[in-house]
Order: C-alpha cells, then sequence, then structure tokens
C-alpha cells in the first residue's frame, strides 16, 4: 500500500493544489491565453471554439468540461477576479468599515493575481475590458454578472453589519455606488483619460482609490 503524502500548505495555510490539479489548472490557462490572443487578433464573433481548441491542442470535449460557451471564456478573467474579490471581502476584519473593507479587498484581489502571474494579469485584464466595451454580445453578458456581483457584495455587507438587506438598503446602495466607481474608474484607466494614467496594476488602484476618496465618508455614516 503506497501512502499518501499531504500536499504542502501554501502561504495562507491553504492545501497547495496537486498534480493533477495543477494539470487541470494549466489546461485552463493554456485556454483562456489562446481565446484571449484570438479574440484580440481577430474579433470575438469570428474566433471560434474550435480555433481555440486547435492552438491549444485539446478536443472540443476538454474545453466544454472548463467553459459552458465562448462566451464565458470570454469574461472568464474578470468572473475569476469578481469571485476572489468576494472572497477576501468575506475574511476582511470586522472592525472595518464596508467602504474600509472592500478598498482592501480590491487591492488585494489585484496585488495576489499579480505576482502569481508576472504582471500579465493587468494587461490581460485591460486588454479584455476593452474588448468587452466594444463587443456588445459580451458587454450585455459582463453587465449581467455585474449584477449578480453587486448582490453577492450586498449579503457579503449585511452579514458583516449584522443588518437585513430587506429593511436596511444601506448594503444594496453601497454596493451599487461601490460597482458604478468601478466602473468608472475601469473606464479611465482603459482610456488612459489623463497623463497621471499608465496601464500596470498599481496603476488601475491609484485611479479607483482616487474616485473612492470622492464619496467622503457620507455613504458609511453611522455604520461605525
Amino acid at each position: 500500500m503506497v501512502q499518501q503524502v499531504a500536499a504542502p500548505a501554501d502561504r495562507d495555510g491553504r492545501r497547495a493544489p496537486g498534480l493533477r490539479q495543477r494539470k487541470k489548472q494549466r489546461t485552463r490557462d493554456q485556454l483562456l491565453d489562446a481565446a484571449q490572443q484570438l479574440f484580440l487578433r481577430q474579433g470575438y464573433a469570428r474566433t471560434t471554439v474550435d480555433e481555440i481548441t486547435a492552438v491549444v491542442d485539446v478536443s472540443q470535449r476538454t474545453f466544454f468540461r472548463y467553459f459552458a460557451n465562448k462566451e464565458q471564456v470570454a469574461l472568464a478573467l474578470m468572473a475569476d477576479g469578481a469571485d476572489d474579490f468576494i472572497d477576501y471581502l468575506r475574511a476582511r476584519p470586522s472592525d472595518e468599515n464596508p467602504l474600509q473593507a472592500m478598498r482592501a479587498a480590491t487591492r488585494e484581489t489585484w496585488e495576489r493575481a499579480i505576482p502569481e502571474q508576472e504582471g500579465a494579469y493587468a494587461n490581460a485584464a485591460l486588454e479584455i475590458f476593452q474588448l468587452v466595451e466594444c463587443t456588445p454580445s459580451l458587454m450585455a453578458a459582463y453587465l449581467h454578472r455585474l449584477a449578480e456581483q453587486q448582490q453577492l457584495i450586498a449579503e457579503v455587507l449585511a452579514e458583516r453589519e449584522g443588518v437585513d438587506p430587506a429593511v436596511d438598503l444601506r448594503p444594496r446602495l453601497l454596493a451599487a455606488v461601490f460597482s458604478a466607481v468601478g466602473r468608472t474608474a475601469q473606464h479611465q484607466w482603459a482610456a488612459g483619460a489623463d497623463a497621471t494614467v499608465g496601464t500596470g496594476p498599481e496603476d488601475f488602484l491609484q485611479v479607483l482609490e482616487r474616485h473612492l476618496d470622492q464619496l467622503g465618508p457620507a455613504l458609511i455614516a453611522g455604520w461605525h
């Protein structure tokens, strides 16, 4: 009988992925990268699933193990970041007010993603955001996903503050405002609206935080 050796834990104490999981993640990353490059080179509408799988040298069946359709692979990078943000928001210290917690969770999402992908995350995120903005079908799907995330943020904020979101409107209001500020910051970052805006990850965070600074304490009065 072969004794199984537990996989080492990562820096957060979570179990590191085993070989099989790493291979699956590598295939998923390759499909994401191939899809992004094809979308940017020849357009989203003209790219087929067959072309994506051909680049990675896998079957359509393999593609559909990871993604339900072409739309999902196009939005996967943004969806992954949104899921990470929710996880980090849930884990923020309870003594932070909601706006502080969301700001910190946003920074954590970017800072954890960037070292793992050697800076490619920011470039990919910028390119995908620009692609979504000029593709109506992707924009519709993205806005639907954004509305779902906004609802999740409101639920997490309500749970953190111990309030009923059906009665207390502040979690939903703050989630909506934060989402709108995030979209506004994305637009400025993507467009390079002024000479101080670069395309790096820290540039986006600075743009976002400048926008959030404008909210002031008014939105969180009475929380703490």
